[in-house]
């Protein structure tokens, strides 16, 4: 047997190699080879995107399936998109149309026919999302054993999209649900185009199991073509400068246009509502010029019809395509050979910056090419933290973090998930019907993430579900679910543990466009899918809006806020002001607005200290920290300092600046806040008495004691708080 990996492939996998004219396998795939031939460890793989994950996993777990078939499912492979399920099931199906293992999907898309037949035969590969498995786990428990007895190898894609999200949570305790139900023991596979910390994810990804993991990491080679520049939007105070803004506007959108409207590009906005605005404007320049519209919407609020159409445009189409999307199309659908990537504004992470930019460049050994184009409302009266340009400092602080130091943001598990154990907790007494108080605690506390949840806790986590009747004790002394706990559990919005915005789907006449979570009422224009409507009629009762095409104002209509930035991203920021390093991907607009920010924090002394005047009895707090340490020293202000200091307004503008009015000084204030990160008070002075916020999608029907108690644990960061503040 020679020692080329190739060679140990199963004959169908050969013959598809031949027939993509492959000369050679790629290193991380003759490396997932030796893992999983020679091992019994799991496996990360952590490698560029397009760089093959996909076949390092598959090509030596369906051979080990060719070897020995399955009695049941042989591969689990768990993914965060629906869309990215049906993209990997194409690619399967032409990877095993010759090897006859069967490749399964399993999500709300997908016919009761189909599923019916992979019940009644379990064979092959089964993809999913957490929250199909989820129902799967609830509502068909006897069905487990048949359907995954025999499981080998659980594949999870894009793994840095569960980890650090509860999501991922849900994961673990799913997996090892299965595991118990099942009596199998599968090895995983995690993928992932964004990693760094790789003792946070080999132990996340062999969380309750017995297996070490062994990660593969081939350096990453590829050329990389970056540029930012910026637009200044100036404020409107009278019609000549109401006129200049407008100039302004004008300039940037036909900048974006001009910069992609000849190439297959996405266009990377960082909320729906923006994506929606850069496409009618697009649209509008197109008309204006007389030029063709290849331009698209993707979001997750638009139709998969429209998705699909835009996908299929940027993947097949022969001429142009655009498309203004969210993280949608940020994570690995494969779209073909797209020319450019271009973000408006800054992602709020290295880790997006990453998977954004592994759009562009995937095939022949094109570099990877993204255009950054910050805009900025720049008013010259404004407040002295207000005139920063944040985004284009944040622009450049991920692309150097990345660029040259090779940083991602490391993902970190919550602690005290106490809204996931009331998830996990009623799911599985859904799955088991009922349960002894002992058996559950048994059941639920011995999964993975709640390991380090204390009895104590539990048992008082169940006499407040008995108390607000989410559970029943019966005559026997077992717990049922309750009556107010069938209205949560029976809801297929259960299924999922992050948090989905009600939403009213639209209609053009019997054509779905997409949904919204605010409900206009009839005569209200707004924006969807890149094109104005008007609403005609709403259905309340089954939720759906009906509209025409119309002309008027712009409006979307979706909740929703920014990403957390992580501290050393601030950190980075601050140092680009207080540098002069020249930046070679710095276009000629940005260059300007970089130096006018930096002259004007030399001169008014923005960077010598993180409480600076600002005139009167007002003060400016720049701590230069992380969203969630930010977050903790507002309240430290607020509930700790305040009245000590005879404080009258505390303004954030998180994660960048706060304003403080009252009777202190700069320095005064700043030696009461390193005092009080230093103070052993404990974190749960940071709240009111009453106050137990929310970090979690279930946390209101926990015993509201936990829940400040998880919110003290996960929520609130002084010892980093005090770290960044020393820096």
């Amino acid at each position: 047997m020679s020692a080329n990996p190739f060679y140990r492939l199963a004959p169908f996998i050969q013959e598809f190699i031949y027939r993509k004219g492959w000369e050679e396998l790629r290193e991380a795939q003759v490396e997932a080879c030796r893992v999983l031939f020679d091992t019994s460890s799991h496996l990360l793989i952590a490698s560029g995107t397009a760089s093959g994950k996909t076949e390092a996993a598959m090509f030596p777990a369906l051979t080990r399936l060719h070897e020995q078939p399955s009695r049941s499912v042989g591969i689990l492979y768990v993914s965060p998109l629906k869309a990215l399920i049906n993209d990997q099931f194409e690619r399967l199906n032409d990877l095993l149309r010759e090897g006859h293992i069967p490749v399964w999907h399993w999500h709300g898309d997908v016919s009761q026919a189909e599923k019916a037949r992979l019940m009644r035969k379990p064979s092959g590969v089964l993809q999913i999302t957490p929250e199909s498995l989820e129902g799967l786990l609830m509502n068909r428990p006897n069905a487990i054993p048949a359907l995954f007895g025999d499981l080998r190898f659980v594949v999870i894609d894009e793994v840095h999209a569960f980890m650090g999200a509860d999501r991922g949570t849900q994961l673990l305790c799913q997996l090892a649900r299965i595991e118990r139900m099942a009596g199998c023991s599968p090895r995983r596979i995690g993928l992932s185009a964004t990693l760094s910390d790789y003792d946070t994810a080999t132990g996340w990804l062999g969380a309750g199991t017995a297996y070490g993991v062994e990660v593969v990491a081939p350096p990453g080679g590829r050329k990389l073509r970056l540029s930012i520049e910026h637009f200044s939007f100036p404020d409107a105070r009278d019609e000549e400068q109401a006129m200049a803004l407008e100039n302004a506007r004008r300039s940037y959108y036909n900048y974006i246009y001009d910069q992609t409207r000849s190439k297959k590009a996405i266009i990377f906005n960082n909320s729906r509502s923006d994506a929606e605005l850069t496409t009618l404007e697009l649209r509008r320049v197109a008309a204006k010029r007389e030029e063709p519209d290849v331009f698209y919407v993707h979001h997750g609020s638009i139709s998969a019809m429209l998705r699909e159409e835009a996908e299929a445009a940027l993947r097949e189409g022969g001429g142009p395509a655009v498309a203004a999307a969210t993280l949608t199309l940020e994570l690995g659908i494969d779209l073909g050979q797209l020319e450019r990537v271009v973000q408006l504004g800054a992602p709020y992470s290295c880790s997006s910056f990453v998977q954004r930019l592994g759009r562009s460049g995937r095939r022949g050994g094109a570099p990877s090419e993204m255009l950054f184009v910050c805009p900025e409302e720049e008013d010259e009266e404004a407040q002295l933290p207000a005139r920063m340009p944040w985004t284009l400092l944040r622009a450049i602080a991920v692309i150097e973090l990345y660029v040259q130091e090779k940083w991602i943001e490391p993902l970190g598990m919550r602690k005290m998930p106490v809204g996931l154990l009331y998830h996990q907790t009623m799911s599985v007494l859904k799955s088991i019907g009922e349960a002894v108080p002992a058996e559950l605690a048994r059941m639920v506390l011995t999964l993975p993430p709640f390991q380090t949840i204390h009895p104590d806790d539990y048992r008082t986590f169940l006499h407040y579900l008995l108390e607000t009747d989410h559970i029943q004790r019966t005559e026997e002394g077992t717990l049922i679910i309750g009556l107010a706990g069938e209205r949560i559990v029976n809801n297929f919005r259960f299924y999922a543990v992050f948090q989905d915005d009600e939403e009213h789907s639209v209609y053009n006449e019997s054509e779905e466009i997409g949904s919204i979570t605010t409900v206009p009422p009839p005569g209200y224009c707004f924006s969807l899918a890149g094109m104005l409507w008007k609403v005609e009629e709403i259905d309340t009762k089954h939720k759906a809006v009906y509209v025409k095409p119309a002309r008027g104002k712009v409006d979307t209509l979706w909740l929703g806020s920014g990403g957390d930035i992580h501290g050393r991203v601030m950190r980075k920021m601050r140092e680009v002001l207080a540098e002069s390093t020249l930046y070679p991907y710095l276009a000629p607009g940005a260059v300007q607005r970089l130096e006018r920010a930096r002259r004007l924090a030399r001169e008014s002394g923005l960077l010598e200290s993180a409480v600076i005047s600002a005139g009167g009895d007002s003060l400016f707090v720049l701590p230069w920290v992380g969203s969630k340490q930010f977050r903790t020293l507002e309240r430290l202000i607020k509930h700790h300092l305040s009245d000590r200091l005879a404080l009258r307004s505390i303004v954030p503008m998180e994660p960048y600046y706060m304003v403080v009015a009252g009777r202190t000084d700069a320095g005064t204030l700043l030696q009461e806040i390193v005092a009080a990160c230093a103070d052993p008070y404990g974190p749960l002075s940071l709240l009111k008495e009453d106050e137990a916020p929310y970090l979690g999608k279930y946390d209101e029907f926990v015993a509201p004691k936990l829940v400040r108690k998880a919110f003290e644990t996960d929520g609130l960061d002084v010892e980093g708080l005090a770290e960044g503040l020393k820096g």
